[in-house]
């Protein structure tokens, strides 16, 4: 534990896990919070995620994706018990800081991070203008390039025009469907 005397506050600070442990590390130390009576030094853990749009056969998916892999964020008043308990709870490497003090997150971090985190509905992004040259990277017209006829930023969708035995042909594909050459 760190020999200088930190100020004894709540906040939020970022702990280092193993990857693709980090919902196991988070389970785990809201168990040994519990168990260990720190309720009143450790109290929220968090693994930050964020809802997206992809396309898996040829379907439009909202998955929920980990921000920081890797990463779990705690909320806690840093003592040598409640350092210790997190330190040494499995899969976790240690807080993100310098050496063996964690640093605490800002409040506008935290904020950013919430927002982020609570959008419920992804938004389309389509970088995309009529007239840009692309090729499509997914379903029946792989691989074909065409030129952006429409956008529809409303639905995420586009029309391209593919040439198709010697004639443009009007093809509507989803955002995530091409990109751009």
């Amino acid at each position: 534990m760190p020999k200088q005397k930190l100020k004894r506050e709540k906040n939020w600070y970022v702990i280092h896990t193993y990857s693709g442990y980090e919902e196991a590390v988070a389970d785990n130390l809201r168990q040994r919070i519990e168990t260990m009576g720190m309720e009143d030094k450790i109290f929220d853990v968090i693994v930050p995620k964020e809802k997206k749009i992809k396309i898996k056969d040829g379907q439009r998916k909202e998955v929920e994706e980990k921000i920081y892999p890797g990463y779990v964020l705690v909320q806690m008043i840093v003592t040598d018990e409640s350092w210790y308990v997190v330190r040494n709870t499995p899969n976790v490497s240690g807080f993100v800081g310098s050496g063996t003090t964690p640093i605490p997150l800002s409040d506008e971090e935290i904020k950013a991070l919430k927002n982020r985190m609570g959008q419920d509905t992804p938004k389309y992004k389509i970088n995309l203008e009529v007239g840009d040259s692309v090729k499509i990277t997914d379903g029946p017209f792989k691989d074909y390039d065409g030129k952006v006829s429409e956008v529809d930023k409303e639905r995420g969708k586009i029309k391209v025009l593919v040439n198709m035995f010697g004639r443009d042909t009007s093809v509507e594909l989803d955002s995530l469907q091409v990109e751009k050459i």
